[in-house]
C-alpha cells in the first residue's frame, strides 16, 4: 500500500461518521408518559388551545389546571419530583417550544443551534457545547418549527424550505428544512436580550471605551451617517441599537429590517418589515422597496438593519440626499471591505453606473465606519473606528481614528488584553460637529487614549 493510501485510511478509520459524532443520550425513561399525558391533555382541552381570542395568562392556567387532572389520573407510579419534571416539559411542549424552552429562558445563552432532532449546541460566553437535550424524532423539531414561523405568518415546507422568522421576545430564527437540509431539519436561534444592553454595558464587556461612545454619541447626535460593519455574530445588530438608542427623541425614526431585531426605545419610531413570497411568488416586499418608500414618510432619521443587495443604492442616495444621520450595518471583514461590499450591492441594483460614480456616492455619504468582530477568545470588539475623508484620485480615502491594541496578547486565560486605543489623528468631522454645537474634547484624540 503506498504512503497516499495509508493515510487515507488511518484518516478514514480515526474520523467518525456523521452518525457516529451525534452524542449519545440514554432513552428517556419517562417518554411513553410524557405522550400519553400530552394526548390526554388536547383530548381535554382540545381547540381550545388554539382559540385565538383565548389570553395567554389565562390558556397557561388552564393547561395547567387540565395538566395535574391528567397527571392525577395516570396510573404510572411516579415519585414527586418526576411528577414535577414531566409537568414542566409537558408545559414547555404545549405552551413553549419544547426541549429548547429552559435554554431560551437561560440569559446566559445568546445562540442555540439545533443540528438535526438530535444534536443540539449552544452558545454561552462566546463559546460553543453541546447540550443533553433532543427533539423525540424528526417530526417532533419540525412541528416546534412551524410553530415558530406560524406566528409571524411564515411557512416552511418542502416548496419554501428556508425561512427567516422572529420569536416574541424579537430573537431571530432561521430555519432549513429537507430537501435543503440532508441530514434533518435545522433551527437556528439568535437570542436578543429582554432587556437591550446600553452604552454602558457594551463599556463594561470591553467592547468599547469611554472615549469612544462618548465620540460615537457625540457622531450619532451631530447627524453623521454610520456604517457598522463585521461578520457574522459580531454583535453588529447591539451595537446598532445603543448608537439609536443616541438618538434626540424628538426625532422621527423609521426603521427597516428583513426581520425585526432592533429594540428602540424612543417613542417616535416607524417600524417597517420585509415580506417575502407568498407560494404563487408574489406579494414580496423587499427591503429596497421600504427604503424607498421611507423617504416619503418625513423621516428624520432611517436606520436599516442590513444591506445586502440593491438597497445599498437606495439608501445611498438618502443619505445624500438630507437624511443625514442614518446608521445600517454591512457583512464585511474590515472598513475597506466594507465599501468594497457596498460597492458590490449598489451594482446589484441593475442601474449601470461607473465604479468612480459608485464611490463618489459612498464617499460623500457615509461619514464614519465602525468595524466589529468576534476574537478567538470568544468576545465581541469594535475593532475600528474609521473615518471616511474622500476621495483621492479613484480611491475612497479612509483614516482610523481608533483601532484594537492586538499587541498587547492575551492573558493566562486566553482573554486579549488589548482595548480601543486612539491613533493619535484628529477626525475632519470635529469641525463640523462643532458648527452642530457638538464639542468634541481634542484629548479624546492623543495617542494611546481608551
Amino acid at each position: 500500500m503506498s504512503l497516499a493510501n495509508r493515510i487515507a485510511a488511518q484518516r478514514e478509520s480515526a474520523s467518525p461518521t456523521p452518525q457516529l459524532r451525534r452524542h449519545a443520550r440514554a432513552a428517556d425513561p419517562f417518554a411513553e408518559v410524557k405522550r400519553s399525558v400530552h394526548a390526554g391533555l388536547l383530548e381535554v382541552l382540545g381547540p381550545k388551545l388554539y382559540d385565538a381570542h383565548l389570553d395567554q395568562r389565562e390558556l397557561e392556567t388552564r393547561v395547567r389546571q387540565t395538566l395535574q387532572a391528567v397527571l392525577e389520573r395516570d396510573e404510572t407510579p411516579l415519585t414527586n419530583a418526576d411528577r414535577a419534571r414531566i409537568a414542566s416539559e409537558v408545559l414547555d411542549e404545549i405552551l413553549g417550544h419544547g426541549p429548547l424552552e429552559p435554554y431560551l429562558r437561560d440569559p446566559s445563552i445568546s445562540e442555540i443551534m439545533v443540528n438535526g432532532h438530535d444534536q443540539v449546541y449552544v452558545e454561552r460566553a462566546g463559546r460553543l457545547e453541546p447540550v443533553p437535550v433532543a427533539f423525540a424524532d424528526e417530526s417532533h423539531l419540525r412541528r416546534t418549527i412551524d410553530k415558530i414561523v406560524a406566528k409571524v405568518g411564515r411557512r416552511v415546507d418542502e416548496a419554501s424550505p428556508m425561512v427567516d422568522a422572529r420569536l416574541p421576545d424579537g430573537s431571530r430564527v432561521n430555519a432549513v428544512v429537507p430537501p435543503i437540509a440532508l441530514d434533518g431539519s435545522v433551527l437556528t436561534i439568535r437570542k436578543f436580550a429582554a432587556d437591550p444592553f446600553t452604552v454602558d454595558d457594551l463599556v463594561g464587556f470591553g467592547t468599547l471605551t469611554p472615549a469612544t461612545a462618548y465620540l460615537l454619541q457625540a457622531c450619532v447626535h451631530g447627524r453623521m451617517n454610520i456604517l457598522i460593519g463585521g461578520g457574522t455574530g459580531s454583535g453588529k445588530t447591539t451595537s446598532l441599537n445603543v448608537l439609536s438608542s443616541f438618538v434626540p427623541a424628538d426625532e422621527r425614526i423609521v426603521t427597516i429590517e428583513d426581520a425585526a431585531e432592533l429594540q428602540l426605545r424612543q417613542d417616535h419610531v416607524l417600524r417597517l418589515e420585509a415580506r417575502p413570497p407568498n407560494v404563487e411568488s408574489r406579494g414580496e416586499v423587499a427591503v429596497r422597496d421600504l427604503v424607498r418608500n421611507a423617504l416619503r414618510m418625513r423621516p428624520d432619521r432611517i436606520i436599516v438593519g442590513e444591506v445586502r443587495d440593491g438597497a445599498a443604492l437606495d439608501m445611498l442616495q438618502a443619505m445624500n440626499t438630507g437624511h443625514d444621520g442614518s446608521i445600517t450595518t454591512v457583512h464585511s471583514n474590515s472598513p475597506r471591505d466594507s465599501l468594497a461590499r457596498l460597492e458590490t450591492m449598489v451594482l446589484m441594483a441593475g442601474v449601470d453606473l461607473p465604479a468612480r460614480a459608485i464611490r463618489e456616492q459612498m464617499a460623500s455619504a457615509i461619514d464614519l465606519i465602525v468595524h466589529q468582530s468576534r476574537l478567538k477568545d470568544g468576545t465581541r470588539r469594535i475593532t475600528h473606528i474609521t473615518e471616511v475623508i474622500g476621495m483621492e484620485g479613484d480611491v475612497v480615502t479612509l483614516q482610523d481614528i481608533f483601532g484594537f491594541d492586538f499587541h498587547a496578547g492575551v492573558d493566562e486565560r486566553g482573554f486579549y488584553r488589548g482595548s480601543l486605543q486612539s491613533t493619535g489623528l484628529r477626525p475632519h468631522f470635529v469641525e463640523r460637529l462643532k458648527d452642530r454645537g457638538i464639542d468634541v474634547p481634542p484629548h479624546l484624540f492623543v495617542g494611546g487614549v481608551r
